[in-house]
């Protein structure tokens, strides 16, 4: 296949045999287009009618995962295309996942599966900025990009800089690490918009007996009558603000201030992170692993009133690290990756349900890219952006469904590409943002913020 026709079938508008066929009586181009584009318009209107979400939690795999071996399988490719494992029933009859997501089988009517995701970055730092921020990034898809003072924000920053804050807590938080690939992994911090919007970031362990997070804990000898005292606080945040990004102005710093006061002074902060107050069996359901605390985390950080939570799992380069498995990815996923993951996303469905917070929260599930559709020589899969899956649950998704679709290798889009900045725009708008909505980097220039469109398909009745 030639590179021109490549980037053809990547395009979220190409035409395919599949989607004429759906288009049922209306005939030619004309009429396909004029279906699409009433369709788009029907669900979008259905999409601006909703209740606006509450919350959303996004669960971020780095390293890529392979949507051949999870959400899309191709049973009927070529063995090295396929892979070594087979397909399950789920709780929607014509629904079937990986064997190896038992759990994620019995809420699958819950689940909204985008089998269309693509873009153009190749390695995990262009990527990892791609998808956490909704665009492509200025400096195109190098191996070692890293964060810029005037790159454009990720999501997290943009819900921090655009929702009301909720009083005591922070917008958006991210766990349990920041991540790494020889550099700090762009695409986890507010770029232009500056450090007030950056998360709360925890750097510890929830699964680990001592957990607590000794940014939120103050000195034995201060109390929290001292911090009414405003010059004897600034003495205990004065290191914190000195490790802040350089360049950052006064407003911004007084604002790192604000927050640092309230979170410090804060019992809904505690309460949140005390994973104590949690049932032992209920941490048991999500996994007694640094996933699965993490996740029980963020239900706690969002019942209590937190907007955003970003839950990062893989931290570091390396295959044994992250869901980067360039070899032995059949083993790699049946043993290491895909237990603790299933048991962790799925929990976090039941758990949201039964709280009655699941209409109301929206939960991704997504790495930065899917893997090759051949099997490589090491019994590997390597990095491919040009067609992957991200899996939604809540926040008004229509479960037990499936939008969009790879080709028969699931190499690229067939019908109803999406791009992450689709997905930016679909989290934006069911927040009651408008995506086209401008922001402006530090020389001026105009964004949107958000690149792409809602796909309101996902949530229309």
């Amino acid at each position: 296949m030639s590179e021109g026709l490549r980037r053809e079938r990547a395009r979220p508008s190409a035409i395919s045999r599949r989607s004429l066929l759906r288009v049922g009586g209306l005939t030619g181009l004309g009429g396909l287009n004029l279906a699409r584009l009433l369709r788009a318009e029907d669900a979008s209107r259905g999409l601006k009618r909703m209740p606006p979400l509450r919350s959303c939690i996004l669960m971020f795999h780095y390293g890529g995962p392979s949507h051949l071996d999870t959400w899309d399988m191709k049973p009927a490719a070529p063995r090295e295309v396929r892979g070594e494992f087979g397909s399950i029933a789920t709780n929607v009859p014509e629904f079937r996942i990986s064997e190896h997501l038992p759990m994620s089988a019995r809420v699958m009517d819950r689940l909204a599966v985008i089998r269309s995701v693509h873009h153009p970055m190749t390695n995990h730092n262009a990527a990892a900025f791609a998808t956490l921020c909704g665009r492509n990034p200025l400096k195109g898809d190098l191996e070692l990009l890293g964060n810029d003072r005037n790159d454009p924000p990720c999501v997290g920053s943009v819900l921090s800089r655009e929702l009301t804050e909720r009083a005591g807590l922070p917008t958006f938080v991210a766990l349990p690490h920041v991540m790494y690939n020889v550099v700090t992994l762009p695409g986890q911090i507010a770029g232009f918009l500056g450090s007030a919007h950056n998360p709360v970031q925890v750097s510890a362990d929830p699964n680990v007996d001592d957990f607590h997070l000794p940014e939120f804990e103050l000195p034995d000898n201060v109390s929290l009558d001292r911090l009414d005292d405003r010059e004897s606080l600034l003495k205990l945040i004065d290191d914190p603000l000195r490790r802040a990004e350089s360049g950052t102005g006064a407003s911004a710093l007084d604002v790192y201030k604000s927050r640092a006061f309230r979170l410090l002074r804060s019992p809904e902060v505690r309460r949140a992170f005390d994973l104590r107050r949690e049932d032992p069996r209920l941490r048991d359901r999500y996994g007694r692993t640094k996933l699965g605390q993490s996740t029980l985390l963020a239900r706690r950080l969002i019942e209590a009133g937190v907007r955003f939570v970003t839950v990062y799992d893989g931290q570091h380069n390396g295959q044994l690290a992250n869901w980067d498995a360039h070899s032995d990815v059949f083993d790699r996923l049946k043993n290491s990756l895909l237990p603790p993951a299933d048991r962790a996303f799925s929990a976090l469905i039941e758990d949201l349900e039964a709280r009655g917070l699941l209409e109301s929260t929206l939960v991704i599930s997504m790495g930065e890219f899917g893997r090759t559709p051949k099997v490589n020589a090491s019994a590997g899969r390597d990095h491919w952006p040009f067609c992957y899956s991200v899996v939604l649950a809540g926040g008004g998704v229509r479960g037990g469904t499936s939008h969009g679709a790879s080709d028969k290798l699931g190499a690229y889009p067939d019908l109803d590409g999406v791009t992450p900045g689709d997905l930016a725009a679909t989290l934006f708008e069911r927040f009651g943002l408008d995506p086209a909505a401008e922001i402006r980097d530090l020389t001026g220039r105009p964004y949107k913020i958000a690149d792409g469109k809602p796909i309101g398909a996902l949530f229309a009745s």
